[in-house]
């Protein structure tokens, strides 16, 4: 298996997380991020980014989100970097918010890259943050 940052993985260094696509869990998803940002010596301001632009992201996706959906959490560690990825299934016609948004200008600020695609009825959101110096 191979993530955005063109190492390889293994099982063991992927963490799959899903909850209610409620706001009321992103809790559980902010503290998986920090704890695994932590986990690889990201400072205290890349950590703090990253809990921010997960939240963001989530929040774009709950927004077209289909009733009683859930959310999936994939993330994967290297050495150097944190890959998360937000999927959820989402309401028929529904859209992503444009590049060009506030909300995704966030995102974009926020981590070393971002990208979104939605197919088959289902939207993903992945970011990638390197920790500083890589």
């Amino acid at each position: 298996m191979t993530q955005l940052t063109g190492q390889p993985t293994t099982d063991d260094d992927v963490v799959h997380l899903t909850v209610p696509a409620d706001g009321g869990y992103l809790g559980v998803l902010r503290t998986a991020t920090a704890g695994l940002a932590a986990r690889l010596q990201f400072a205290l301001d890349e950590i703090e980014d990253l809990r921010i632009a997960v939240d963001e992201a989530c929040a774009m996706l709950l927004a077209i989100a289909t009733r009683n959906a859930e959310l999936e959490c994939r993330f994967a560690v290297t050495e150097d970097a944190l890959t998360v990825e937000v999927t959820v299934p989402t309401v028929r016609g529904a859209m992503l918010p444009s590049e060009s948004s506030f909300a995704w200008k966030v995102l974009t600020a926020l981590t070393t890259s971002a990208s979104a695609r939605a197919a088959d009825g289902r939207a993903t959101i992945s970011l990638l943050t390197r920790r500083s110096g890589y």
